[in-house]
């Protein structure tokens, strides 16, 4: 999936249900075991979250997801890390095999769903996070606000924040009425998904499944994104962004202490004029460069080769940054994962 942002190409783009941008090959094929849910976890003693673990040890890793994902994003990532540590990655509420959540799915209440999802399933804290995309966003408002419930932080390619201000106004004008176009895509395939009119919802709405999904994958996920459930919280998603995305990252945002690393991949060439890429690439690098000052032990991982979908082109380098933050995690606290603590940060 691209980054999130109010561009041209993310404005159609987040209506397919797939992450269709990355050049992953098919030569490794999602396992059938996609294909259905794992361990569905209740919260608020109804809801059902999806969550996937696998592996041994602490501090335990949380894989969130992009925007418009879920925990098959991190296929060739979660096999790779069980060997070192116990890894969980899960279906946010609305995506996948978990059920909807309450509205509006904002930060807060995705952070919400992480903490109650950690304590029902008794997943040991300090954790280590790692975010991609609109995931990265989520794993740093949970640091923000339970810091010692936070081991680490990967980010993987945190998208630029802080860009509309700045852009031209002739640009601000055409995406606003490509949003006004596409939310008339996104209330005629919700309505398609709610009255069952599948050839609205194939011919419309949902892209062919990737080379890289196995057909019994493929099938699964089209049936996922075929609820009303699913683009209810899409919608509430792409609304959410704007808030997000808007604003820049703030200056004296922080996270003491807590050992961070952020992998971003090369800028792209965006469809889009000179002046428009300067803007983006210059909200990208200030987003960066705030959040690594964030953390008195950040550091910047540069991927070559890859687009924004580093877990699906280049899945070694976030297993290897994994395996680095766990051995500066064991350096600096021995004792680390070892506990569980659910207690908020103090006010």
């Amino acid at each position: 999936m691209r980054a999130p942002g109010k561009m041209a190409g993310l404005l159609i783009g987040l209506l397919i249900g797939y992450a269709c941008g990355a050049r992953a090959t098919d030569s490794e094929l999602t396992p059938d075991t996609y294909a259905a849910a794992a361990e569905l976890v209740r919260l608020d003693g109804n809801r059902a979250i999806n969550l996937r673990c696998s592996g041994e040890g602490q501090p335990v890793v949380i894989l969130e997801a992009g925007g418009n994902a879920d925990s098959s994003t991190w296929y060739r990532v979660q096999p790779r890390l069980a060997g070192l540590t116990r890894v969980c990655a899960y279906d946010r509420a609305g995506y996948g095999f978990s059920d909807e959540g309450p509205m509006p799915g904002n930060l807060d209440a995705r952070v919400d769903d992480l903490r109650a999802l950690m304590d029902a399933a008794d997943i040991p804290t300090p954790v280590l996070l790692v975010g991609h995309s609109l995931g990265s966003n989520i794993v740093r408002n949970y640091a923000r606000r339970y810091p010692r419930e936070v081991a680490g932080l990967v980010l993987v390619d945190p998208p630029g924040q802080g860009s509309d201000e700045d852009m031209p106004k002739d640009w601000r004008e055409q995406i606003a009425a490509q949003t006004a176009h596409r939310e008339e895509i996104l209330d005629q395939c919700q309505r398609a998904a709610e009255s069952g009119d599948h050839d609205t919802l194939r011919e419309r709405c949902l892209r062919p499944p990737p080379t890289w999904m196995s057909e019994a994958v493929g099938s699964a996920m089209t049936q996922n994104k075929s609820k009303p459930t699913y683009w209810r919280t899409l919608r509430a998603e792409i609304a959410g962004n704007t808030v997000v995305f808007d604003m820049p990252v703030p200056v004296d945002e922080s996270y003491g202490s807590i050992p961070l690393a952020l992998l971003r991949a090369p800028e792209e060439g965006e469809d889009a004029p000179k002046e428009v890429l300067a803007v983006m690439r210059a909200a990208r690098s200030q987003t960066h460069e705030r959040i690594l000052a964030a953390s008195t032990r950040g550091i910047a991982i540069d991927v070559p080769d890859t687009s924004h979908d580093i877990q699906l082109e280049q899945p070694q380098a976030i297993v290897a940054a994994i395996e680095q933050m766990l051995g500066r995690i064991s350096e600096s606290d021995p004792d680390n994962g070892n506990r569980k603590d659910l207690s908020p940060a103090p006010q």
